[in-house]
């Protein structure tokens, strides 16, 4: 089944007027009547709203469309998990944080709220139970990955699903001139549509204007539907220093040293850095842990878990840490290394004080690390030759087509990313229109003998599971299932196969893992200037380089602390009515600094 098929599979009177043309969304607004004070204190246990939440919740009950911006451990997750326990329907929200799904749910389900979450790190079990509550509607809160919403069979399955409201979390990514963009993010909007939510919440804690303005243009969102609250908390006090590379580790011992005990994150741009500094800080007796992408993900669950339990815990980290984090008392958030954009600086730094106590927030600037963060930059934009080869790939493919992103990548000398967002701004162009992905190989780990499973069975159904299971391949552990030649060796449709796995695998029968993704395309108008529109997506990866350097400048200067480093920050997302903070570099005389590393 296709995409476009499983997304139309949907059944209510609503979606009946909006295929005849008849349909508007206003017919189908329902004002919800109920009192979010009282939810708050007998569902969630919380006496008062945070700054923000109640006019978010207001509007959603409403009916309305609605962008909430707030600050990191803003209480975002309260302004859909509140309105999911009075609307009638499933509130969907979109995630890539697993961490913070899990974690989320977890907590949803110790106050007796059902909540289910659909990712790649679910077991067997988890995903059946999931399936399950989609399809007998009893799970009011479902958190999903962004990549799900492209699965054959996760649209297949959530084509009746009655969408209440739709939130879409980390919504900056949508924007293309965001510091996060996420191709599968611009897909989302139509999505929404295609599913009849009924409303829709956008959430992010660094939206500057302009990517606010691409949030609630993608959504439908009112100016004044657009909820934003002050970005800048005075308990964090924000400072920064230049340093030679030979004082580096030295300047943040002395600090960690010589300042209170406290929860401690430090930041730093590479894996490496975080296991040699943490090593480094156990050396001189301070207990420290790294934590990073690299690790497996049992082993940064205990390093998250363990900090969090901890009252002086320290951990050094990649970006990858923090996301999600339920930690209150974090007192120091030092960058090491400095962050690529000032919205990700803002992100990890509204990780301290969450308690409203006072936290430091310092930047500790070796000059020569622009260097470094250039080269990322840079590595992220291929040469014309490769964007000339990307499209003389994709013209050579059928009207109808798969492929792998990997092998796009591997074949053209570009990064997997920017092959995702080169489709998709051939998407956005209207030369092709995305279809269903598919896995061209399933593992499959028999749990049953295939006698037992053939016994189920007779006649046609019987031979057709036979000669599935002689399609097996065998391994150590697993069989490996090609699609592609099993559909041709039995002479039948792709989708034929995969419904008889499910089955199997839904009746215990089977254990079932995925494998080699391909991602399915249409052509909408062929490429007739292949050359021209190559040059053009390159032209359009240099603009998105030029805008990404000139975030690293907005970094670096702050960190110069020429002027009111609070002020600064609050500037950059919209704010200009603030007064000097008093506490930060600038303002205590530190700055300005010296940073002789030049751009480029």
């Amino acid at each position: 089944m296709t995409q476009r098929i499983a997304l139309d599979v949907l059944l209510s009177k609503r979606v009946l007027r909006r295929k005849l043309g008849n349909w508007n969304k206003q017919d189908d607004i329902v004002v919800v009547k109920a009192d979010p004070k009282e939810l708050l204190q007998g569902r969630f246990g919380l006496e008062n709203f945070r700054e923000g939440q109640r006019e978010v919740i207001d509007r959603l009950l409403a009916g309305k469309n609605v962008a909430a911006v707030f600050p990191t451990g803003g209480g975002k997750s309260l302004c859909y998990q509140l309105p999911s326990q009075v609307l009638d329907g499933t509130t969907v929200v979109v995630s890539p944080l697993i961490a913070l799904m899990k974690d989320q749910c977890d907590a949803l389900a110790a106050r007796g709220i059902t909540a289910a979450r659909l990712d790649s790190s679910l077991s067997t079990d988890e995903f059946r139970f999931a399936m399950k509550g989609i399809r007998d509607q009893s799970i009011k809160l479902l958190y999903v990955s962004p990549e799900r919403f492209f699965n054959e069979r996760f649209l297949a399955s959530i084509g009746s699903l009655h969408v209440s409201l739709f939130a879409i979390d980390e919504a900056h990514c949508i924007s293309q001139w965001g510091h996060n963009f996420r191709p599968d993010y611009l897909k989302l909007a139509e999505l929404a549509t295609k599913l009849s939510a009924e409303r829709v919440l956008a959430l992010t804690a660094t939206a500057t204007p302009q990517v606010l303005e691409d949030i609630r243009a993608a959504f439908d969102i009112a100016a004044d539907d657009a909820i934003r609250t002050p970005f800048y908390r005075p308990n964090l006090q924000l400072r920064s220093c230049v340093l030679d590379r030979s004082d580096h580790y030295s300047e943040l011992l002395q600090r960690i040293e010589t300042r209170p005990r406290g929860s401690t994150l430090i930041y730093v741009s590479r894996q490496r850095t975080a296991e040699e500094i943490a090593e480094q800080l156990n050396a001189d007796g301070h207990p420290a842990t790294a934590y990073h992408a690299g690790m497996d993900a049992d082993e940064r669950s205990r390093v998250q878990q363990s900090f969090i339990e901890s009252a002086d815990g320290i951990v050094t980290a990649t970006i990858a840490f923090g996301m999600g984090i339920d930690k209150s008392n974090i007192r120091y958030v030092y960058h090491f290394n400095p962050p690529k954009s000032l919205e990700a600086y803002a992100q990890e730094i509204g990780r301290a004080g969450r308690d409203g106590d006072d936290s430091i927030c310092e930047m500790l600037l070796v000059p020569e690390d622009r260097t470094v963060l250039e080269n990322f930059t840079y590595g992220d934009t291929p040469s014309r030759h490769s964007a000339g080869r990307l499209i003389e790939r994709l013209s050579g493919q059928a009207d109808q087509f798969h492929v792998s992103h990997y092998k796009l990548s591997a074949d053209t000398d570009i990064r997997i990313l920017v092959v995702r967002t080169l489709l998709t701004y051939l998407e956005l162009d209207g030369y092709i229109q995305a279809t269903s992905p598919r896995y061209d190989s399933y593992k499959i780990k028999p749990l049953v003998t295939s006698k037992a499973i053939l016994d189920q069975f007779s006649g046609e159904r019987r031979e057709f599971l036979s000669g599935v299971l002689s399609c097996l391949t065998k391994g150590r552990t697993w069989f490996t299932l090609n699609m592609v030649v099993a559909a041709k060796q039995l002479q039948c449709e792709r989708e034929r196969i995969v419904k008889a796995v499910d089955y199997m695998a839904e009746r215990n029968w089977i254990e079932i893992k995925v494998a080699d993704l391909v991602h399915g395309y249409r052509w909408l108008r062929r490429i007739d200037q292949p050359k021209l529109l190559a040059d053009e997506l390159y032209d359009r990866l240099v603009r998105r380089e030029v805008a990404e350097i000139a975030r690293l400048d907005d970094v670096f200067a702050i960190a110069r602390a020429e002027s009111c480093q609070a002020m600064q920050l609050s500037a950059h997302f919209g704010e200009t009515s603030n007064p000097p903070c008093g506490r930060c570099s600038a303002c205590l005389g530190d700055g300005p600094f010296e940073l002789n590393v030049a751009a480029g």
